[in-house]
């Protein structure tokens, strides 16, 4: 009996490689709404299945998936108008960052309340995303005060964060900054880190060893003006990545707006450059793809592509700022005012 189960697990695992990698054909994309409000959110976390999210009016909540349903709530700190535009959860917390100053990072506490584990004060302080590598070591990143972006990294599972100091990040150039649009101008893959910038400079910042060191590349992205750059970065493995963005107050030019890395980020080849789509704010690899599909979203539609970006489909008008996939047909999306469940056909 063992010998003949070894032979069928030995066939299984046969049948497995040898299957060529057959691209989706997606056509259409049905939108079902989980959640309608007048929070505007941009960005969302999966935690064991449900859904994370946290946006502006002060609001955080989750989508149960199980029990289909979205529980909402808006937290009370000194009458402070607070918005969020980056969340982040590891396998026991969730996390949200406000903004701006005072930036304030919640953590999921012990007495079952959120609780403030870090506290930034200062004219120039703009948080734009966060990411966790494990579940004791996570990054966010803002915009740049005295110099250079503004890093905070935790080592301990989120109780404590340092600001790095600027003589460990490259310099910045004036002007340039990183866009709170969608949670994901920060890509991570294992020790692997990657940060997309804007303004002044499309760059991207890269990290080998989770932070303690850095380089910075260019990228032939559109750049030179407040609202052009990168808007959103995403990693299939540690050296194929995608960038995505634009200029948001011109989002129908497609030009230089568009580019993939096969080098781990150090080079950038723009792609379907002239053609659509313009203007998107996230793009995230579909899962199993082999870095040959993507979607991206923004509030002019979702795109897709199965071709590593050298052509796109547009799926559909529907307005998202951010996703996240579920499986290499479904995904969760938000954007004003609600969060969607998104089925690729």
């Amino acid at each position: 009996m063992q010998k003949l189960i070894l032979i069928l697990l030995g066939v299984l695992v046969g049948s497995c490689v040898n299957q060529p990698y057959v691209p989706h054909q997606y056509t259409k994309v049905e939108v079902q709404d989980l959640y309608l409000d007048t929070t505007s959110i941009r960005a969302i976390t999966l935690m064991q299945g449900n859904l994370g999210f946290a946006g502006s009016n002060n609001t955080f909540g989750i989508y149960n998936t199980q029990a289909n349903k979205t529980v909402s709530k808006q937290i009370g700190s000194d009458s402070l108008e607070l918005e969020f535009r980056a969340v982040a959860s590891t396998s026991t917390d969730f996390f949200m960052l406000s903004i701006e100053s005072p930036a304030l990072l919640y953590k999921t506490g012990d007495q079952g309340e959120m609780e403030v584990v870090y506290k930034e004060e200062g004219e120039q302080v703009f948080y734009d995303a966060m990411q966790f590598w494990n579940d004791k070591e996570g990054i966010a990143v803002g915009d740049p005060t005295g110099g250079c972006l503004s890093v905070i990294i935790t080592r301990d599972g989120g109780q404590t964060w340092n600001k790095l100091n600027c003589n460990v990040l490259p310099d910045q150039i004036k002007g340039e900054y990183a866009f709170a649009a969608s949670n994901t101008n920060i890509a991570v893959v294992g020790d692997h880190t990657w940060i997309a910038t804007g303004g002044a400079k499309a760059r991207v910042f890269y990290s080998p060893d989770k932070g303690k060191t850095w380089e910075v590349f260019d990228t032939p992205m559109v750049q030179g003006e407040a609202n052009q750059g990168i808007y959103s970065i995403t990693f299939y493995d540690e050296k194929t990545g995608f960038i995505i963005g634009g200029d948001y107050s011109k989002p129908n030019i497609n030009t230089a707006n568009k580019a993939f890395t096969t080098d781990g980020g150090r080079t950038w080849q723009l792609v379907a450059d002239g053609q659509q789509p313009g203007y998107r704010s996230c793009v995230q690899y579909v899962p199993g793809s082999q870095a040959k599909e993507l979607v991206a979203v923004g509030f002019k539609g979702i795109s897709f592509t199965n071709d590593s970006g050298s052509t796109w489909k547009q799926l559909s008008d529907e307005s998202f700022y951010t996703l996240k996939f579920i499986n290499d047909s479904t995904a969760f999306a938000a954007g004003k005012g609600r969060i969607s469940k998104l089925s690729f056909q």
